[in-house]
């Protein structure tokens, strides 16, 4: 009888865990990202906090043209030199000192015109001393294994990782936050923030995995466990991921639906989360991406799924290690670096900006510093540019919240591709991230660039429709869909074959391959079906021609697009934007060049020619009418002249893995 009430909860918890797919967001129009002015993470070290440089800090930053912060607890300063035995004063974690000064930070910032959220625990990943370890992270084969977090407001005391999977220990850390957080006095008042997925994933595993797994595919997969990564077993590998997805994402919207029931906002970013990366970024209030540990073109799976699931502020993690890990060049940066990231994130969908980041500082000086950080303060060499490269994110920030995002291609992500490959080559591997799943390198081929494409995927076709051949989910329109894949799920076929024969436009680079050790006998008959259809394409080039492209012309710079349903506002990054890779060279903005590209745009009926000039350091954006007339919009910033160092070259550096 036991075993049967085992199986039993267990086939009602897979039922709840697969169901679901999109999210509305319950943000309203007012909130506290509405001036889209540059929010900037503020990180607090442990210590004894006291008002007055509380209210140093926040005047600082409000004269500088800041929205709001987001406060990140942290270690104490000495924790730099691996001190344990002399401790930090501080007001304790989770205290009623400390949640008095954290309440008094917020009214104090709304008082003269800030909002404030806060990283919904001390450091990252979630955990604390408080997790028990029949509660903390696990790892298949490794009963002993726990992952710490050793660099937390607790240090020196240690705390555990806990099971983002186990989700009555996730609860009770989570109310353990709420009940130290200061609660909202009105909706859309504060978001909590969740940073890039930080639990180890080799080999991650939760109570009853097996159990679940063997309910879902009918197999046992803890004979391949040990050598799951090796590509003799990439199949299993599919099957596996695909539970670990499912877990991840209940956990993002256990996440969100407490924040929601509290009153709080839900801000997160999913970045290297195992999980399709897409479904997972259309569950927090505010999707978040980041850079530059996540290139530019990350942002635009970020802002796809925003786009398709009616989120319009989609903010970034801006300036983290821009020209290395951890701190090359710290208090020495250059603005027009910064302004070259900035404009390549608008160029893919971000519209609110977080500056990483803002140490706190003490007694109205600017001698401390954090890690993986441009520096925020009084005396670096950004200080003087910060005030008017904010109006200038601020205003592009603006103009890049019309209305919706326009688009008329749909591509097909390649998440089963990555679910099949398991580990990346050496070379593309950092030291903290080794997995294909995380999508870091996935671009939008650039002969599909013209079209502002948006990334979908297979969670999202089982909420499309077709409608005069034209692909329809939520307020997205697109005249075809692209597809180069190797792998497939069945579903996703499925969908694809009933949208091609109500006329949708479909191309496939190959014929798609069904992932994972569970099979469908009528797999290649769909595929088959497909390819008889009279708007099934496998040249590309006819594909294309066949949709109308949004800008025309050679060498077309990336660009994000806007409609507000009479007007077309388009933002075109300076070209050299292509050239930025992590890390970045110090310098390399430097131009004295003005390039010129001949384009056609086409919109509403209407096509007409116009040339772009860029100026050095200076991006473009435009306005067109439903008329075809064509205003260039001023957003004119002109950053002091970048100080170029090249970088050495053949240099081990240290975030590389090397073997």
């Amino acid at each position: 009888m036991n075993q049967r009430i085992l199986t039993l909860g267990i086939v009602l918890f897979i039922s709840v865990l697969f169901s679901g797919c999109t999210q509305q967001t319950n943000l309203h129009s007012e909130n506290q990202y509405s001036t889209a002015k540059p929010w900037a993470r503020w990180w607090w070290f442990a210590s004894v906090v006291h008002q007055k440089d509380i209210q140093q800090n926040l005047d600082w930053l409000k004269e500088n043209g800041f929205g709001g912060v987001e406060i990140a607890w942290v270690y104490p300063l000495n924790r730099l030199k691996r001190d344990t035995v002399n401790i930090t004063p501080r007001q304790p974690w989770q205290s009623k000192e400390l949640a008095e000064i954290v309440a008094f930070t917020r009214d104090y910032a709304e008082k003269i015109g800030l909002a404030v959220d806060f990283t919904f625990g001390t450091l990252w990943p979630f955990g604390d001393s408080k997790v028990r370890p029949e509660e903390a992270v696990m790892r298949y084969g490794d009963s002993l294994w726990h992952q710490e977090i050793t660099a937390s407001w607790e240090y020196p005391v240690k705390g555990l990782v806990v099971d983002h999977f186990n989700p009555e220990a996730f609860e009770k850390y989570a109310m353990r936050m709420l009940k130290f957080l200061p609660k909202p006095a009105r909706p859309n008042q504060n978001a909590c923030f969740i940073d890039s997925w930080e639990v180890e994933t080799r080999k991650l595993w939760t109570k009853d995995f097996e159990k679940m797994f063997f309910l879902e595919y009918g197999y046992d997969i803890q004979p391949y466990m040990d050598s799951i990564y090796s590509e003799a077993y990439a199949g299993y590998y599919y099957d596996y991921m695909k539970l670990i997805s499912k877990l991840t994402l209940r956990f993002y919207r256990q996440y969100d639906s407490l924040l929601n029931a509290h009153g709080f906002l839900s801000r997160g970013q999913c970045a290297g989360a195992p999980c399709d990366i897409m479904q997972a970024y259309s569950i927090p209030d505010i999707p978040e991406t980041e850079a530059l540990l996540f290139e530019p073109h990350f942002s635009r799976i970020v802002a796809s799924s925003a786009a398709l699931s009616g989120k319009n502020i989609i903010s970034s993690e801006t300036f983290t290690c821009l020209y290395g890990w951890p701190s090359d060049h710290i208090r020495q940066e250059n603005t027009a670096d910064l302004k070259l990231l900035a404009d390549a994130l608008f160029a893919n969908g971000v519209n609110q900006i977080f500056w990483h980041g803002k140490p706190f500082t003490i007694n109205d000086t600017d001698t401390i510093q954090f890690y993986a950080s441009v520096h925020l303060g009084k005396t670096g060499k950004l200080s003087a540019d910060i005030k008017p490269f904010n109006q200038y994110l601020t205003k592009v920030s603006q103009y890049m919240r019309t209305g919706r995002t326009y688009s008329t291609l749909a591509l097909y992500l390649p998440q089963e591709d990555a679910w099949m490959k398991a580990e990346l080559p050496i070379e593309k591997q950092f030291k903290w991230a080794w997995g294909e799943y995380e999508m870091r390198y996935v671009e939008i081929p650039d002969q599909t660039r013209n079209f502002n494409p948006m990334w979908v995927n297979g969670s999202f076709l089982q909420n499309s429709k077709v409608k005069y051949g034209l692909l329809h989910n939520g307020n997205q329109t697109f005249s075809g869909l692209y597809i180069d894949v190797a792998y497939m799920e069945y579903n996703s076929l499925k969908s694809i074959l009933a949208f091609a024969e109500k006329g949708l436009p479909v191309f496939f680079k190959q014929p798609p391959k069904e992932p994972g050790m569970v099979k469908h006998s009528g797999y290649h008959e769909i595929f088959a079906q497909i390819t008889r259809l009279k708007n099934y394409y496998s040249n590309e080039e006819l594909f294309l021609k066949k949709i109308k492209p949004l800008v025309s012309g050679k060498d077309i710079p990336e660009f994000w697009s806007r409609t507000d349903g009479s007007n077309l506002y388009l933002f075109f990054a300076h070209p050299l934007t292509k050239t930025i890779s992590f890390p970045l060279d110090y310098g390399q903005s430097f131009t004295e060049k003005t390039i010129e590209r001949k384009i056609q745009i086409s919109f509403a009926g209407k096509t007409k020619e116009y040339t772009l000039r860029f100026m050095p350091y200076q991006s473009i954006l435009l306005k067109m009418d439903k008329n075809g007339n064509i205003s260039k919009l001023d957003i004119t910033y002109q950053p002091p002249v970048p100080t170029v160092i090249p970088r050495e070259k053949g240099k081990i550096e240290k975030w590389m893995v090397t073997n």
